[in-house]
């Protein structure tokens, strides 16, 4: 194991734990953005491919945290409430994830920042969209919508957050929602990469040692969270995930 990491230099090493550590404290904080976080701060030294490889492990492990911290029963009535966003973002995630190889580095940065950057501009500046119906026929669109996002970028939040704050979810409902399709989105993510080659035995080792810092983070920020106005905290995210995806639009064309 310790040999699999002689490829990354330790000030490489110590740069990942610290952007693992970060996202782990916004999502503790609001709920989301762990994968937009480590995605654009991974790549800053890290390929597109490696940088989504190693937000798996993570991902899940925090989510699977998040999904059962107000027990498995409130977490199975989530499931059950949200299951046509599941199948169809599992289904588009699954088929999605194996064009990864074929799409150059400068569309993936792009695919991946211009969506969060305007997610974020509506959430800061903008009306946020209200539905006061919910229908079937929606719920699956947005979900396949998220799951062709999550499929190619590891990143499937902005329309997920978006769909349940316009239908209008409960705070505390809000976040344990977002930790059950997070976390089943991060098992269909793994599976996922098994299968394309982008997790693989080279990149899986980094992936299992940014669960720690990320971890830890969460911890940090859900306590934090616990004492500090929520609404703020989330404001502040929101800044920190504009600029996180202006930089991957950066790199992308510079």
């Amino acid at each position: 194991m310790d040999s699999l990491f002689l490829d990354y230099a330790p000030q490489v090493l110590v740069f990942c734990a610290s952007v693992g550590l970060l996202a782990g404290i916004i999502k503790g904080m609001v709920g989301f953005g762990m994968p937009m976080v480590l995605i654009s701060g991974l790549s800053t030294f890290l390929s597109p491919e490696i940088a989504l490889a190693g937000l798996i492990f993570p991902t899940l492990a925090s989510n699977g945290f998040q999904a059962f911290r107000h027990g498995a029963g409130a977490a199975w009535q989530s499931l059950k409430r949200f299951r046509r966003f599941l199948i169809a973002g599992g289904i588009v995630m699954g088929v999605s994830a194996q064009f990864v190889r074929w799409v150059p580095e400068n569309v993936l940065l792009v695919m991946i920042g211009a969506p969060v950057a305007m997610f974020v501009v509506l959430q800061l500046f903008g009306r946020p969209l209200r539905i006061a119906k919910p229908t079937a026929r929606g719920e699956v669109a947005v979900g396949a919508f998220a799951g062709a996002i999550g499929g190619v970028s590891g990143v499937w939040g902005p329309p997920t957050v978006s769909y349940l704050t316009a239908i209008g979810t409960e705070k505390t409902e809000q976040i344990r929602i977002q930790g059950v399709i997070y976390g089943l989105g991060a098992v269909a993510l793994l599976f996922a990469h098994l299968g394309s080659g982008v997790l693989n035995v080279k990149t899986a080792p980094l992936s299992f040692f940014l669960v720690i810092p990320a971890m830890l983070g969460m911890w940090v920020g859900t306590k934090v969270s616990d004492r500090i106005d929520q609404k703020m905290f989330r404001r502040m995210t929101l800044v920190v995930l504009l600029l996180a995806s202006l930089n991957l639009i950066r790199r992308a064309f510079f």
